[in-house]
């Protein structure tokens, strides 16, 4: 099956506003996702530690006593992006098992960098109390200052961080630019 073309990115953006628009009239709260990967966790501890949660601030507002960590719509949401994102690679003939890097990086580094990445971006959406898509979408559409102060600083970090970077995804000298 040959891959079609990604969509318009001004038409998925567009789209991407009524669904936030859709979940602020019909639950009363924005877009994320770092709340749920917080209830995922706080449910496995509650399995293993169930007291341990009910003394832990953080975790008691989601686990513990007779709370269900699981029944919550944000880990619903999460649940359907992740099924929505497969199988709209899986009817774009996009759907297959690869790692994604540049040639001056070898699998087991981009991996390992992917790993710390994702640690360290969770632990600063819960500092920055919510991830990209609460901050940014949800807090940006309220036009919460926060938000918009965060999401300058995601990009004022981007760019600083894209010279250094870029280097990894650049063929290496002598190499055919094409074959990437």
């Amino acid at each position: 099956m040959t891959s079609r073309p990604y969509w318009n990115p001004y038409l998925a953006g567009a789209l991407l506003g009524l669904v936030l628009l859709a979940a602020f009239l019909l639950t009363g709260h924005g877009l994320g996702a770092s709340g749920a990967l917080a209830r995922l966790l706080a449910a496995a501890e509650d399995l293993v530690a169930p007291g341990h949660v009910d003394r832990t601030r953080a975790l008691a507002t989601y686990a513990g006593g007779d709370r269900n960590p699981l029944g919550h719509w944000l880990l619903w949401t999460v649940l359907g992006a992740l099924l929505g994102g497969f199988a709209s690679g899986l009817s774009a003939g996009r759907l297959r098992v690869e790692v994604r890097k540049g040639p001056a990086i070898g699998t087991r580094t981009r991996m390992l960098m992917a790993v710390l990445g994702g640690i360290l971006v969770g632990y600063g959406a819960r500092l920055a109390r919510g991830c990209t898509s609460g901050q940014a979408l949800s807090g940006g559409a309220v036009l919460a200052a926060g938000s918009w102060a965060f999401m300058f600083a995601v990009f004022a970090g981007g760019y600083l961080l894209a010279w250094p970077v870029r280097r990894l995804w650049l063929p290496v000298a002598g190499e055919d630019r094409h074959a990437l």
